[in-house]
């Protein structure tokens, strides 16, 4: 019981900094064309522009990373069945199905290949599950709910 909490506090560490890792990259890239634009205008529209801007594009540039991302789970099971990350890479687990998805890793029904990865419930039709995957391996797992149907994640 205490290793689940631990393996969930730290997933949630881990995608709360990656967030704002993600965001402070995006935020800093921007700032860079500014520099030139900030002599014309020092003072009076300084900050306005800069926070438009990262606000702006983070949404463009994150979407289609995401999208590469994302197991969709259906009336034909998981689709990808494989699908490769790199380490570090959170893996968004949508449901499409109108029956709960419960995804977690093998073996059935203790789930112990890697440790913390377990939505430790069902997700309903249009609610998304997400992991982030910090360990390099082949990771299967399956819907607790309906053990026949699963898939692999390759973290390299």
């Amino acid at each position: 019981m205490n290793k689940s909490i631990i393996a969930i506090v730290i997933v949630a560490v881990v995608l709360v900094g990656g967030y704002f890792l993600f965001k402070g990259t995006s935020q800093s890239t921007p700032s860079v064309p500014q520099t030139s634009n900030q002599q014309t205008v020092p003072q009076q529209q300084t900050s306005v522009p800069s926070t438009e801007q990262p606000v702006s594009q983070p949404s463009v540039s994150q979407a289609p990373a995401t999208e590469k991302n994302v197991v969709a789970y259906s009336d034909s099971g998981f689709s990808p069945s494989i699908l490769r990350v790199k380490i570090g890479t959170t893996v968004i687990f949508k449901n499409e199905k109108s029956g709960p998805m419960w995804v977690a890793s093998n073996p059935h029904p203790i789930h112990t290949d890697y440790s913390g990865f377990d939505a430790k419930r069902g997700y309903s039709r249009g609610e998304n599950y997400s992991f982030t995957f910090t360990k390099a391996g082949n990771w299967k797992y399956h819907n607790h709910l309906n053990p026949g149907e699963g898939g692999t994640i390759v973290v390299e």
